[in-house]
Formats: structure tokens, sequence, C-alpha cells
């Protein structure tokens, strides 16, 4: 059942419960009324003609006496039929000017209980097809009861009035529900048609699968200007969604395709030197060849296998810590005190193979510094930035040191060489895996994954990095760590 068709229902059913409750109250308190002052019409005109006729009864020795000989007229003109009850002998007495059918009223015992009661007494009845609304009035004589006076009043009219008022009501309560039911279905069929255009909105951008399309609405800001505009927004937020998605799908098929690119690189290196380790080998035991020159082709061919090796191992290394990030790897961190990493780190750095010289600069800076992090971490991240700079720095110095931040919620680690720099419209794309500055690329051998890896770990820790680089100048990276707190002296 569509939600026109349920709207149309609903109001129609209210308005007809609505006018239903409305037309009996309003026939009913008619009735009531109109009915009310009928009552007390024949109840005073009972009255009157008991008061009229008393002085008339006695008991004589026949019995009871009572004269309903009255004014014909006055009888007529009311709608009034007499009627005179002896409670003792049940002898009827009727007005004989206005008796002109055999019509008899019968006595009910809730109107003889009435009369022992010394009240009146109201009943409708039917007699020969004619409706009557009769009031018992009571014959007191000698203190007690002795008769009942009827009078009778013609109601045929009344009720013909009100049972076509009722059938009035009623055919008009239908064609008002008809007619309301009718305009309602086109109305709602009016509200309902911007829903239509939204659902045929959204069937076009299902079907052509284009996420920038937007529903157009120009109507008032109601609920469907609200459901449109809603409908609009979690489009765009679907659009942004797709667009991420689709640059994460290129993303990891480009990540697959570098990475397969610097695995297949050592692999073959590896495999060609197996098969010259084999040839070599294999011509040993023959007495042409020269036993030094084959050895000293095999320890290259060896030293070339672990150099790719090596590098494997790194270019795993760094592509399991990567999937640990898009894994959502948390480290797990606590607090730790910054200058001795750092010095720890620099003794280490200055074992690395390198060209240029190393330099460990003024760390006062952050004495006493506390930091959250993860200790190995902190300086893989380190070690990432100083073998990036002695492998871009062919000759000059590389050198660390420590800077305060202005506002002291930062310790600033600073990590400068005097190498081959960078242009400065390359700088966004360095932390991107497998990117690797044009001017390094054939000169410098490297996987292209280290400032990605740092990137991570620097976001884990709440940092942030800072690079200045000029070509042929060199380059300055500042890694910026959020303070816990300072050791007091």
């Amino acid at each position: 059942m569509s939600i026109r068709l349920r709207l149309t229902l609903w109001y129609s059913g209210v308005l007809l419960l609505t006018l239903l409750i409305l037309g009996i109250g309003l026939y009913s308190s008619l009735h009531y009324v109109y009915f009310g002052d009928v009552r007390r019409g024949v109840k005073a005109q009972a009255e009157d003609i008991y008061s009229r006729i008393k002085p008339d009864i006695y008991v004589s020795s026949r019995g009871l006496y009572i004269n309903l000989q009255l004014d014909e007229s006055d009888l007529r003109n009311n709608n009034i039929l007499l009627q005179f009850n002896d409670l003792e002998s049940k002898n009827v007495t009727r007005n004989p000017p206005l008796v002109k059918t055999d019509i008899q009223f019968t006595v009910s015992q809730e109107a003889i209980q009435a009369a022992y009661e010394r009240r009146g007494y109201f009943e409708q009845a039917r007699y020969r097809g004619v409706d009557l609304l009769i009031y018992n009035h009571p014959v007191l004589l000698e203190g007690g009861p002795v008769a009942i006076l009827q009078v009778g009043h013609v109601i045929v009219n009344d009720l013909r009035l009100f049972s076509t008022l009722r059938y009035t009501l009623i055919f008009i309560g239908l064609i008002t529900v008809a007619l309301a039911g009718t305009i309602g279905w086109f109305l709602s069929r009016k509200a309902l048609k911007p829903i239509d255009s939204v659902i045929a909105a959204a069937d076009q951008i299902q079907i052509g699968e284009d996420l920038s399309k937007r529903i157009s609405y120009d109507g008032p800001n109601d609920e469907i200007g609200r459901l449109t505009e809603t409908i609009n927004g979690m489009l765009g937020r679907l659009q942004v969604a797709y667009t991420e998605l689709d640059e994460a799908y290129r993303a990891q098929r480009r990540f697959v395709s570098d990475a397969s690119h610097e695995l297949r690189t050592p692999l073959t290196t590896i495999r060609g030197n197996v098969d010259l380790l084999e040839k070599v080998w294999a011509q040993l035991g023959q007495p042409s060849m020269d036993d030094e020159r084959n050895v000293q082709l095999s320890l290259e061919a060896m030293r070339d296998i672990a150099d790719e090796a090596s590098r494997m191992s790194r270019l795993v290394n760094n592509l399991l810590s990567l999937a640990r990030a898009d894994a959502g790897y948390v480290m797990e961190k606590k607090e730790l005190a910054l200058q001795p990493l750092v010095e720890e780190v620099s003794r280490k750095a200055n074992l690395f193979p390198r060209q240029a010289q190393w330099r460990m600069g003024d760390l006062s800076a952050m004495e006493g510094i506390i930091v959250r992090g993860n200790a190995d971490y902190l300086q893989q991240l380190l070690f990432i930035f100083i073998e990036n700079a002695f492998k871009y720095t062919p000759e000059g110095v590389v050198t660390i040191d420590a800077v305060a931040s202005e506002d002291a919620g930062q310790i600033g680690i600073r990590i400068s060489d005097t190498g081959i720099g960078m242009d400065k419209d390359e700088v966004p794309y360095i932390f991107e895996r497998f990117y690797r500055a044009d001017v390094s690329r054939g000169k410098t051998q490297g996987t292209g994954l280290g400032l990605s890896i740092a990137k991570w770990i620097i976001d884990e820790h709440e940092g942030s990095i800072e690079v200045t680089t000029r070509k042929e100048e060199g380059t300055q990276f500042v890694i910026w760590l959020p303070i816990v707190s300072r050791e007091q002296d």
C-alpha cells in the first residue's frame, strides 16, 4: 500500500470519525432539547386538564365518575388525545370528540406504580401506526390514587422530522468524506510529487553511478526540503568517501606495482649471481681455468647476493611496518627521557657507513624533557632521517641538535645536512610510499618507504614534521614532539 493511499485513508477515517461524533452529538442534543420541550408541553397540558376536570370527579353509587367533556378546539390544536383509566374497575373513559379511531391506551405497570407514588410517568407507544408520547397523570381522591389520566400527544411529525435530520446528517457526512477523500487523494499526490522527484533523481544517480549529481529542489524548507538537503549531504559524503577509496585503490595498485618492481631487482641480481657461481664452480675442476680468478668472481657474486638480500630484507621489514600502520596497529607508549635516547642514537649513527661528517650539536634544549612514546620506534624514526641524510650527502656535514619551541609545549629534534637537497615542489610528496626525488633516482639506492614509515611514527606520537630544503644546498628536518613534563633538578 502506497504512502499516498495510506494518507488518504487515514485522514478520511479521521474525518469520518470526527463527523460521526459531531453528528451524534448534534442529533442527541437536538433530540434531547426538542423532546424535552414537547414533554414539558404535554405535562403542562395534562396538569391544566386535570385542574379543570378535578372538580367533576366524585364517587357515586355506580362508581367513580369523571367528566372529560372538554373544549374540542383546544385539544385538537394541541394534537392531544385523552383517556381516563379507573384503577379499581379498569373502566376506560375517552374524550369522544377526538376519538375518530378505536385507539385505546394501555396502562403499563410502571405507570400504575408511578401513580401509587403520586408522580407522573412518561412513555412512548405506537397504536395503530400512530406514534404517541403519553403522560400518565395520577388522579388523587381522598388522599389516594383512584385513576390515571392519560394525555397522549401525537409525535408522528416530530419523529419524521428527526428521521429526516438523521438521514440528512448521514448523507452529508458520507458526501463530505467522499469529497474530502477525493480532494485529499489529489492533494497528497501534489504534496508527495517532490518525493517522486527525489526517487527518480536517486535512481538516475544509481544507474549512472555519478555521485557528483545532486537532487534539485526549489520548494519550501519543509520536511521534503530537509530530506532533499540530507540526501544531498549524504551524496556529498559518499562522493568524498568514494573518491578517497578510489585514491586508496590506486595507491594500493601503485604500491603493489612499485613493491613488485623493487623486489624484482634484488631477486634478479641474486638469481644472476647464483647462475654465475654455478658456472664458476663448475669450471674449477678444469685445469685451464684460473682458480684465483674464479674465487675472486665468486666472492664478488656473494657480496652482491648479500647486498641485495640485505636490501630485500630492509624492504620487507619496511613493508611489514607499513602493513601494521594500515591495519591500525597501535604501538605501546610510555613516558621516557628524550635526551638519553637521542644521545644513544647519535652514538650508533657514528658507526654508519657514510662519506659525510657526522656531528652531534647542542642537545641542551631537551635536557630533562619527558615525552610519551615508544623508544624503539623513536630510534627507528631518527635512524631513517639520519640514513637519508647520509645517503643524499656525498660530502659535507650531517648534524643533529635540539630546538626549543616558542610555546614550550613541544621539543624539536633537528637533523640537517649539506647534501644535494631537492626542489620545494617535491616536498609534499616525499612522505608518499615509493616516492623518490628525481635527482636521487639512479644515484642512490633505496626503496622510497623510509619517510612513509617515519611519517606514521610521527603521527602515532601526535607530533609533526617541518621540512626546509634548497637544491644543491641541503635539507633540514625538524621533528616536533609534544612534551609531557620536565624533570626537576
